[in-house]
């Protein structure tokens, strides 16, 4: 396992400054935000050679995949294609993905929403197995997202697409809210989940909340889960669709961000931390 932090974490930070942090703390990766326009992707791939990281991911702009109005859905589904093609320019492995964050509720119907979201995935499928990329799903809490809230819901989305190169992204923040047993969600998703990532029951580092990453833990082990862990927690603070919280935010995080990697390769042998 490599550990990766998501780039969303340090907001309007540049991609130098973020690099050169995580690296010096002793990360493998990182999860790269899908900013658009889309940057040059050989400047990407110099910045993460220069601090010895690797792209383990990408994660999206608030586009709605899912949206009624075809206008928007299409708007969506250019920049996810654009996103596909940028992931394999810069030789990053999964695209992850999900519904507008924020949106809590359906503006047609869940039904027809639940189908739109299908249909614009499994057309996205096409693309990314053409272009040596898998898609990762992401379940999100109820309080941000509307159609898939847990590992249950998004295993049965996948049934109805039927392709291998589409998987789940697991949460433990979102998990924590919605899974009775995130360890048993974590099993049910065995061999499709694709990205794991981490943060505590109060988005805080890795051992400051309440949940339970022994179980959760052993249940990777359990499924014999080889992908990466992508740290995403934030600094303490009101707006969960921000994470820029104020003043001394980002020394908050970087504390945060340190102590969840002493975290992991103290609780989690298999990760391989030493060497990207």
């Amino acid at each position: 396992m490599r550990l990766g932090v998501c780039t969303w974490v340090f907001g309007e930070t540049p991609l130098e400054r973020v690099a050169e942090a995580v690296s010096e703390m002793g990360y493998d990766g990182l999860e790269l935000k899908g900013d658009f326009p889309l940057p040059d992707a050989s400047r990407v791939q110099a910045v993460l050679r220069d601090a010895d990281l690797l792209p383990l991911a990408l994660t999206p702009e608030n586009e709605d995949l899912a949206h009624p109005d075809p206008d928007r859905r299409q708007t969506a589904m250019l920049y996810y294609q654009s996103l596909i093609r940028f992931s394999h320019d810069i030789g990053c492995p999964i695209v992850s993905c999900h519904g507008a964050v924020g949106r809590v509720r359906a503006l047609s119907s869940q039904e027809a929403e639940y189908h739109l979201m299908q249909e614009s995935v499994a057309q996205l499928a096409d693309e990314a197995r053409s272009a040596g990329v898998k898609i990762a799903v992401e379940t999100l809490n109820r309080y941000e997202s509307h159609l898939l809230n847990t590992a249950e819901q998004t295993l049965a989305f996948f049934r109805g697409i039927g392709d291998s190169s589409v998987g789940i992204l697991l949460d433990t923040y979102h998990m924590n809210i919605e899974e009775n047993a995130p360890d048993d969600a974590v099993r049910r998703a065995a061999d499709r989940l694709f990205l794991f990532h981490v943060a505590d029951s109060n988005r805080k580092g890795l051992g400051r909340g309440h949940i339970d990453f022994g179980s959760l833990f052993a249940a990777l082990q359990e499924i014999g889960y080889t992908g990466d862990i992508i740290v995403e927690c934030t600094a303490s603070g009101p707006d969960p669709f921000t994470p820029v919280k104020g003043e001394g935010w980002e020394q908050e995080l970087r504390l945060y961000l340190e102590e969840s990697l002493a975290f992991l390769r103290r609780h989690l042998p298999a990760a391989n931390s030493e060497s990207p």
